[in-house]
């Protein structure tokens, strides 16, 4: 498989060196990605880089996933307004170990010659003293170069810190200790990165006289403008325990039409054939969500599990379902799970003993929870049939005991579609 040639297709290319193509079209080549440890968490925007590694590992080439231990002590200026508050190091590290093992997830390690590596530019950098950094990397790039670059220009009103300023020279050395070390010849990154990679292709060509390449892709968004990888409650994480299965699928089944079109071609391994019929058969009959369908699955069964996916859709059907089998459906969901399904969901608590001898349903719709506003309205939306207890329709003579509760701990009603309200015991 041609690595560029791949990318291109799946909308993945933004920047590329002249000579790139060629230099993987030659050889087994390593490249690598650096991924910045702000969070104890990938997030779905760092997922693009990881799909570029896979695709570049998938073509035979050499990934090596850098994670900067060194480069987060500093902070990349690229596309900030403000300089971030710096990690101390016990943060940084257990940061940069989680990070780690997420990457382990997608990349194979033990494939022979382009089996996957991991490095930390801590590694390399703790015992470099700043004279012999501005001695033997500071020489060799002039401040009009580092100027122009944009992550500079464009915070040069605002103010920039000379440990930001300083930045794109650490990048650049990573690059030159990996073409030193390792062989690496190319550096992949978004394209608010390119600046930054150039310094290290630069530095290389100044240093060791060596030929080095860069590719960067496109900054990833969605197609009203907003910005990926985020929702109203915040960003979507790789990590189960920031971000739920269940959110996570959420995200990729609910995006638009025009983005799971794109979607698809990045995050995911499927063919061209395999994406442009699943394209063809969505815009047959759109209702349907194929493509959302298709992605979700995809990445939600690689990033988290089959079993996390697969509880993942049956919470979702719950939603839509009512009767017998809706009722069945919330009782079997697990704690979390329901949690995760209700998150924002209107909710108060109301003492176990409450339950005992039952509560009738007026009273439960208004005085102890004030899901509805009086018992007049309760009695009305009664008499409309639009109220449910568990996705169950109830009357006014219901009388709602300890019977009723989810894992003996949770009621949930409903007036209408889509009126939630969660009741907790405790």
């Amino acid at each position: 498989m041609n690595f560029i040639e791949e990318l291109k297709w799946r909308g993945m290319i933004h920047d590329m060196m002249p000579g790139t193509e060629e230099q993987f079209n030659k050889e087994v080549t390593a490249a690598y990605i650096g991924f910045d440890p702000t969070s104890d968490s990938l997030g779905v925007g760092n997922l693009v880089q990881v799909m570029i590694l896979l695709h570049l590992q998938n073509c035979g080439h050499k990934p090596v996933a850098l994670v900067g231990g060194a480069t987060g002590m500093v902070g990349d200026p690229s596309g900030k307004s403000a300089e971030r508050n710096l990690l101390d190091e016990e943060t940084l590290f257990h940061n940069v170990a989680s990070i780690e093992k997420q990457l382990r997830k997608f990349l194979n390690f033990d494939s022979g010659e382009n089996a996957a590596e991991l490095v930390n530019n801590y590694d390399w950098f703790k015992n470099m003293s700043f004279l012999e950094f501005i001695r033997d990397v500071g020489k060799h790039i002039s401040i009009n170069y580092m100027m122009a670059k944009d992550s500079v220009k464009t915070r040069l009103e605002t103010g920039l810190s000379f440990t930001e300023f300083s930045y794109q020279l650490v990048q650049g050395y990573d690059f030159y200790w990996l073409n030193e070390h390792k062989n690496c010849k190319v550096q992949l990154g978004g394209s608010d990165q390119w600046g930054n990679i150039v310094t290290g292709t630069e530095l290389i060509r100044r240093k060791s006289g060596n030929e080095a390449f860069a590719v960067t892709t496109p900054l990833i968004k969605k197609a009203d403008g907003t910005k990926f990888g985020k929702t109203a409650e915040g960003n979507i994480f790789l990590d189960a325990k920031k971000t739920s299965p269940y959110k996570f699928y959420q995200f990729w089944i609910n995006c638009s039409d025009e983005d799971a079109a794109a979607y698809i071609k990045i995050f995911t391994l499927k063919d061209k054939a395999t994406i442009d019929a699943l394209i063809n058969e969505h815009q047959q009959a759109p209702h349907l969500r194929i493509l959302q369908k298709a992605l979700a699955e995809d990445i939600t069964v690689r990033v988290h599990s089959q079993e996390d996916y697969d509880a993942a859709v049956n919470a979702s059907e719950i939603l839509f379902k009512t009767g017998d089998e809706a009722v069945e459906g919330l009782k079997k969901l697990p704690e979390d799970l329901f949690n995760a399904v209700f998150e924002g969901v209107p909710q108060t608590a109301i003492t176990e003993s409450s339950f005992n001898s039952g509560i009738p349903i007026i009273e439960l719709l208004a005085n102890q929870t004030n899901f509805l506003a009086s018992n007049g309205e309760a009695r009305r939306a009664l008499k409309e049939n639009s109220i449910s207890v568990n996705k169950s329709k109830v009357d006014e003579n219901t009388v709602v005991d300890s019977s009723f509760l989810i894992n003996n701990k949770y009621l949930l009603l409903q007036r209408g579609k889509k009126n939630y309200f969660v009741v907790k015991v405790g």
